[in-house]
């Protein structure tokens, strides 16, 4: 019965969303303040950065797909959510302004997952609104909610939790945020000025999720990408490695704040969570690294550092050392950037399985994040459902005894055969990446992970 109700509320729900009322505001124009489209998410391949100075192309609004009558093999019964449940993680994917709109997307949603994150909605160069900023009476940063809050209210209502993606990315922010007066020209404000805007956002942001949700948003990416990959992008004595530059441009967090900002990012937000958990001791809000190439040793071992660094930076009024860094995200597109050649490389799931005890080891919690198993070859999606399977048997394997891994979340959902090869969304997940077809349909891949985990059990 409550699904049932549930399937009824999200149907009305999605005839809102079409509407406008609740997804777009009343102008129709996107909710970041700045008239621009949503972006989508920018994660770089494992060895080459994309170009920082150019807008990805936004690829979220679904291409119009061509009619299919083959229906599915009968396979076995029970969910991954369910069976993931049973191993101690919750098992997600990724939703965004048009998506939420799909009343077939949100009926696979609370059949099939029980965690969303949003695709661009909650990160700064959405919420961010440049006019009303510069109105601002007491001249902090304003925020626009309003694409935010309708997937935020939408996994409300359909009792789906929410990782908070994300408070501090330095890719594609918005540069006037650093600025006097948030002009787009105007000198940079010092190092105080932007350490008061940055612990201003930090806290509003979190403040207004949990307190117009309460316990939805149930963990946040305090930073993203921090860490980089050559020394073009960090100083060589940096064991953090953390970035100055992203593809020659200047990472101003870094260089205006300074080289702890993302240390003080999470001091930010750890106050925060304590000062909402005074006024209500059930708030419970998990703190994240989150990054992309997270199972590559040189970069592992710096993240490790980075992590180590954050929670030997602040002391309680005891002399303790406060544990800032809850958890560490692994970004998990895994395979060749854009090309066959790298996908589904079994040494990629020892690799894979390494970097969460030593993330483990540190003694935070694990999520399995922004994943895509990648496959650009029609004829392979055996192995690739092969593949699918084995990884979750390891990661099913590493939570046999011990809870290592809390959350795994699938961006690559499903196929998009007919994409075009320099689309964005092409490269970075690959056409036949998903665990269901280009109409919502479980594929074998699904099945093989729902193996894996059921014989885990």
């Amino acid at each position: 019965m409550r699904r049932m109700f549930q399937k009824l509320i999200a149907g009305v729900c999605c005839m809102m969303l079409l509407c406008g009322t609740v997804a777009c505001n009343s102008q129709g124009k996107p909710a970041n303040g700045n008239g621009k489209e949503p972006e989508v998410t920018l994660t770089p391949e494992p060895t080459k950065e994309p170009d920082a100075t150019k807008k990805p192309e936004a690829t979220m609004e679904p291409t119009k797909k061509p009619e299919t009558t083959k229906e599915p093999d009968p396979q076995a019964e029970g969910t991954i959510m369910e069976a993931a449940a049973k191993l101690g993680f919750s098992f997600g994917t990724v939703a965004n302004a048009y998506t939420i709109r799909d009343l077939t997307f949100k009926m696979m949603l609370m059949d099939d997952f029980n965690s969303i994150t949003a695709a661009n909605e909650m990160k700064a160069y959405s919420l961010l609104d440049q006019k009303a900023s510069q109105w601002s009476s007491d001249g902090m940063p304003v925020m626009n909610y309003t694409q935010a809050d309708a997937i935020v209210s939408l996994a409300e209502l359909l009792g789906i939790g929410v990782r908070g993606h994300v408070l501090v990315w330095d890719a594609y922010m918005s540069d006037w945020f650093f600025r006097e007066g948030y002009t787009n020209n105007g000198p940079y404000v010092d190092t105080e000025t932007m350490k008061i805007r940055l612990q201003y956002y930090i806290e509003k942001v979190i403040t207004h999720f949990e307190t117009e949700f309460p316990g939805v948003v149930y963990c946040w990416d305090v930073v993203n990408e921090a860490v980089g990959d050559s020394t073009s992008d960090y100083d060589a004595s940096d064991a953090r490695h953390i970035r100055t530059l992203r593809s020659g441009v200047k990472n101003q967090f870094y260089h205006i704040i300074g080289h702890d900002y993302v240390e003080l990012s999470f001091l930010y937000a750890k106050n925060t969570v304590e000062k909402l958990q005074k006024e209500n001791p059930e708030v419970s809000i998990t703190l994240f690294y989150n990054d992309y190439n997270t199972f590559f040793p040189e970069k592992r071992d710096a993240i490790c550092a980075l992590v180590k660094s954050i929670n030997s930076y602040a002391k309680d009024a005891a002399g303790n050392y406060r544990k800032l860094c809850e958890g560490v995200g692994m970004q998990s597109y895994i395979g060749g950037y854009g090309v066959q050649e790298g996908c589904m490389n079994p040494e990629d799931i020892g690799r894979i399985r390494e970097a969460v005890l030593k993330y483990h080891d540190l003694g935070v919690e694990v999520h399995v994040t922004e994943m895509a198993v990648r496959n650009y070859d029609e004829e392979r999606k055996a192995e690739h459902a092969e593949f699918y399977g084995e990884l979750f048997k390891m990661y099913a394997e590493l939570n046999a005894e011990e809870t290592l891994i809390t959350n795994i979340s699938i961006w690559g959902l499903n196929d998009n055969p007919w994409m075009d090869k320099e689309n964005y969304s092409y490269k970075m997940n690959g056409p036949y990446c998903g665990l269901f077809d280009e109409d919502y349909r479980k594929k074998d891949a699904y099945y093989k992970v729902l193996d894996a985990l059921q014989q885990a059990e």
